[in-house]
């Protein structure tokens, strides 16, 4: 295994942000990228799922062969459980989502998922990592809580009775836990393979994960060729070539401030939704958006501390 570690070098931690930034940004186009799907075909949010991985996996495999060589299975016995799981928070991340966005529209299924996942990875962190549980991790999680909470609620223009947008914004937490779990998986196993090894593998399990359920409930292939093109654009950019970077990118930023940066995404959700779809919030949704926003400032805050206090003991 000593091979294995060659590539493996931690990325710096400007080098990191700018990973992530960038797939965050990639990210930021899933949304609306299924409400177009769902638009023109009848496409449900297991088929979306499966095929978006079932592109990406091959994809990953052959790079990864072409990069690595022979090393690319050079894998502890005990890790495939690692990418087995990361295959399997993928699968549920991504059905959660595609399962909310008919409910609650694309703005808010993002939002609550990408604003709740950082206040679940700092409260994860404390157990796996033995971060301190401070008073202001205490305040971040009631304004995720609050801020979700009048989402719920304060959505205008949306499809759904209420009743179905409290189901969608529950699908949409669903989607935060998942979430987390991927970038806490990720930071644990940083420095340990290639960061092209844990999403080839993982994608391939979230895919045969989600084939039988997919077929079980209908798996819709008689879809349109734009429809083919966006399920190739999310195989392709948000998930193979964005994964990579964020796992790249996290290995020279924390968990926490990782979650903290991918905030991109739902700000480029909201854009394009807002452009494309007309989404908007009612008062009470934006102040709901306000309290997870500043949630996330006060995750961020507690980052600035150790991050700091890094660069000052390495001399940058």
């Amino acid at each position: 295994m000593r091979s294995n570690m060659r590539p493996a070098a931690r990325a710096s931690v400007g080098a990191g942000v700018l990973m992530i930034v960038l797939a965050s940004a990639m990210w930021g186009t899933v949304g609306v990228a299924t409400q177009l799907i769902y638009g023109m075909s009848q496409a449900n949010a297991l088929t979306v799922g499966f095929f978006r991985l079932a592109i990406a996996a091959p994809v990953l495999l052959a790079a990864g062969w072409l990069l690595l060589g022979r090393r690319m299975f050079a894998v502890r016995r005990r890790d495939w459980w690692l990418f087995a799981g990361i295959g399997a928070l993928t699968a549920a991340y991504q059905v959660c989502l595609f399962s909310a966005i008919p409910f609650v529209g694309v703005s808010i299924a993002v939002v609550v998922t990408l604003c709740v996942a950082p206040v679940v990875v700092a409260l994860a962190s404390v157990w796996l990592f033995g971060e301190p549980l401070t008073r202001r991790v205490v305040l971040a999680l009631a304004c995720a809580l609050g801020g979700t909470a009048l989402l719920a609620g304060g959505g205008a223009g949306l499809p759904s009775e209420p009743g179905a947008v409290l189901l969608g914004v529950a699908l949409a937490v669903g989607s935060a836990v998942g979430y987390a779990g991927i970038a806490l998986i990720g930071r644990a196993q940083a420095g340990r393979y290639h960061p092209i090894q844990p999403v080839a593998f993982g994608f391939g399990f979230g895919a045969l994960l989600l084939l039988p359920c997919a077929l079980a409930q209908g798996l819709v292939v008689d879809l349109p060729p734009l429809a083919w093109g966006l399920l190739l654009h999310l195989g392709l950019l948000p998930t193979a070539l964005g994964y990579v970077l964020f796992f790249f990118g996290i290995r020279g930023v924390r968990a926490t401030a990782a979650s903290v940066i991918t905030l991109i995404e739902p700000l480029t959700a909201a854009a394009l939704a807002w452009a494309m779809f007309g989404e908007r919030l009612s008062a009470a949704g934006g102040l709901g958006a306000m309290l997870l926003l500043a949630a996330i400032g006060l995750l961020s805050w507690r980052e600035a501390g150790p991050q700091r206090a890094a660069r000052s003991a390495s001399g940058g």
